[in-house]
């Protein structure tokens, strides 16, 4: 497996060789979530690159940008046993040269619940997204399903902004007890990682609640916040129903709608969502 670390040594590597390629953009801190997306572009494409890259863009002044976890050592050994072709693993100053002015803001699918709480994150993962289709021209690029909205962004840039590129989604990747596997469930406590768990009963409430056939959205929100506020470690920054596509608040969940949650466990802060669709 190859390291690149300059834009000009991952052109030169995607043009050395004919077929397909596919792009797993990560922040590192790799886990068996980020290496199921490995191991989908490994089987749909020729040659797989993994970037890893804390993009300090999307991180707000009181977030955790110089604490979130770094190991590229490890990384790098995980991707090589994963039979990833090359990482990118470039600086900030590769990524955003001192002269850089242009970001991506792609409206309104931006703009609730992440995008209302951490005010410029989606710019900034906008922005950082189609710098690395950019560079890597990939066929597909693999994005987990964790990060709903986020992908739902990805999906709205590529569409608006013509970028020749498949964007393929991943399911999430769940501990035995449900919670979904993040970088940031290395910040938890050995008891805050037990009750991280609430996050994915209160999901499962409400879905249990909607296939009883409860629709209306406060009662499937209420179903959620009832089950978290029963952890005493867990303090609810929202729990939405919302519409798959724009993110919006739906008041009846006559079709498909996403259940999503932002919880703080301790103080760590952790999202997660469950689809329900009829």
């Amino acid at each position: 497996m190859r390291r690149l670390t300059r834009i000009d040594e991952v052109r030169s590597w995607r043009r050395e060789r004919a077929g397909t390629v596919g792009l797993v953009p990560t922040m590192g801190a790799l886990h068996a979530g980020h290496l199921s997306l490995v191991d989908a572009a490994r089987r749909e494409n020729d040659r797989v690159v993994v970037s890893v890259f804390v993009n300090p863009t999307q991180f707000g002044p009181r977030e955790d940008y110089a604490r979130y976890p770094r190991d590229l050592r490890k990384d790098e050994a995980l991707l090589e046993r994963a039979r990833a072709d090359a990482v990118f693993a470039p600086s900030v100053e590769a990524m955003y040269p001192p002269r850089m002015e242009t970001t991506v803001d792609v409206g309104s699918v931006a703009v609730p619940l992440e995008g209302e709480r951490r005010p410029g994150h989606f710019r900034g993962v906008a922005t950082v997204v189609l710098k690395l289709l950019g560079i890597a021209t990939p066929d597909r690029a693999y994005f987990g399903e964790k990060d709903a909205q986020q992908l739902a962004i990805v999906r709205r840039l590529v569409a608006d902004l013509d970028v020749p590129v498949e964007i393929r989604a991943c399911p999430i990747v769940r501990e035995p007890d449900g919670l979904a596997l993040s970088s940031r469930n290395a910040y938890l406590s050995p008891a805050e990682r037990r009750a991280a768990a609430v996050l994915f009963r209160a999901l499962r409430a409400a879905e249990e609640a909607w296939r009883a056939g409860e629709r209306h959205g406060h009662a499937l929100e209420d179903a959620m916040k009832t089950t978290l506020q029963r952890e005493a470690l867990a303090r609810v920054d929202y729990a939405a129903v919302a519409d798959p596509v724009s993110f919006r608040a739906v008041d009846v969940a006559e079709g498909p709608v996403r259940l999503l949650l932002a919880v703080y466990v301790g103080e760590t802060r952790l999202i997660d969502n469950l689809l329900l669709a009829p």
